[in-house]
């Protein structure tokens, strides 16, 4: 029996139907792959669906999802949200906080004191306990329990937030962290000066597919080349610049390229390019990976990506990508798959858009490229092996 038979994962909300969220799918997508080996696990989270409100809209209790059971508990409904808000804004404009405020800050986040409790009087039944990710009130209140049993997934930015105090102890307190990505690791050693041995990559596998690459744009009577981004619609996502800059470059170039979007949010679109974009939000993923295969570029001007998996499955769809120069991450897959491109600029973004929009044979080879290295580097059984050494190692001594 592996070391580790027994296993909680901790997220404030569950991947289910619409709810959208990359760390979620992770946390979600390694508990079910530790299910399905055999290992018992338990899924504790939040009645939130909303990232924004955290109203508590899901029913208390144990459902089964699959291979899981998934055990809901209340937000906690008497945080002080002004106070919270407060100090966040100080937090993510980088200002100093004192000690006092970060708790604070943290304190008045999305917790819930229903989940701790549970986690305390069962966490003599958990081996180990995977959580995130790390910015959350309830995943610092979690790490207090039993550090020595937790592994921290925390999806880390180079953000205000990542700067609190309070934020780099949880990361010296658990027990182990699993990143996704090597510029991930990088940035929390060199934030928290953390001791050699800590943390490892793991990531998340996917599941090779093929699609039609003609299918999504019969369906949506597209017959121009088309410029794809997934995922949610914020500014911290870079969605913003991307109608901007998909504004100017028609512009400028006097190209028929449209711009579709799938996913969840709203959308500001600038009104000379309203007639050009096709906005079909939340779709299955057939359809999804149908968008991702008859894109002629997809596009992730995120600047804040720990792994991004809707940039492998475009190109597990053969596609190629253009991201922001300021992203370490997708920058990383990109120049170490030979997948995509980066800008910086708008110029640069020009250039290249316009690139990949008339050279056929280099857009047929970035795409290729992109897969292979997806499915050499985040197939499940690679993926599978990091997790289970993780799981099953010694780890860190908890502090």
């Amino acid at each position: 029996m592996p070391a580790a038979q027994r296993i909680a994962f901790i997220s404030p909300r569950f991947s289910e139907g619409a709810t959208v969220g990359g760390a979620e799918t992770l946390l979600r997508r390694l508990a079910e792959r530790a299910a399905k080996a055999g290992r018992e696990v338990t899924f504790l989270t939040t009645c939130a669906r909303d990232h924004f409100t955290w109203k508590n809209e899901l029913p208390e209790g144990a459902r089964r999802f699959g291979d899981l059971t998934v055990r809901f508990f209340p937000v906690d409904e008497d945080r002080d949200v002004a106070a919270f808000l407060a100090v966040q804004e100080v937090i993510s404009r980088r200002g100093v906080c004192s000690p006092s405020d970060e708790v604070l800050w943290l304190r008045n986040s999305v917790n819930s004191r229903a989940l701790c409790r549970f986690l305390t009087d069962h966490a003599a039944g958990y081996d180990r306990i995977v959580m995130g990710p790390y910015l959350f009130g309830l995943i610092w209140a979690v790490s207090q329990i039993c550090p020595s049993k937790i592994l921290l997934l925390p999806c880390l930015h180079d953000e205000g937030f990542a700067a609190v105090g309070e934020i780099k102890a949880m990361f010296h307190r658990v027990r182990d962290i699993l990143f996704n990505s090597d510029p991930e690791r990088e940035l929390a050693r060199r934030l928290y000066d953390l001791p050699d041995g800590k943390g490892r990559v793991v990531g998340m596998g996917l599941d090779p597919f093929e699609v039609s690459a003609t299918a999504f744009a019969a369906r949506r009577a597209l017959s121009a080349p088309y410029v794809l981004y997934s995922g949610r619609r914020e500014a911290g996502k870079g969605v913003p610049l991307l109608l901007d800059y998909l504004t100017v470059f028609r512009a400028r170039t006097r190209r028929d390229v449209k711009l579709v979007f799938t996913g969840s949010g709203s959308l500001e679109i600038p009104p000379d390019l309203r007639p050009h974009v096709l906005d079909v939000g939340f779709v299955s993923e057939q359809e999804k990976h149908e968008a991702m295969a008859g894109a002629a570029v997809f596009c992730h001007p995120s600047v804040n990506e720990s792994l991004s998996i809707v940039l492998l499955e475009s190109w597990l769809a053969g596609t190629p990508a253009l991201v922001h120069a300021r992203c370490a991450v997708t920058r990383h897959h990109c120049r170490t798959s030979g997948g995509g491109l980066w800008f910086g600029t708008y110029p640069e973004f020009e250039e290249e858009l316009l690139l990949l929009l008339t050279d056929e044979p280099l857009r047929r080879a970035l795409g290729e490229a992109g897969r292979r290295y997806v499915r050499r580097e985040y197939a499940w059984e690679v993926v599978e092996k990091k997790l289970w050494e993780a799981l099953d190692g010694p780890g860190e001594d908890a502090t």
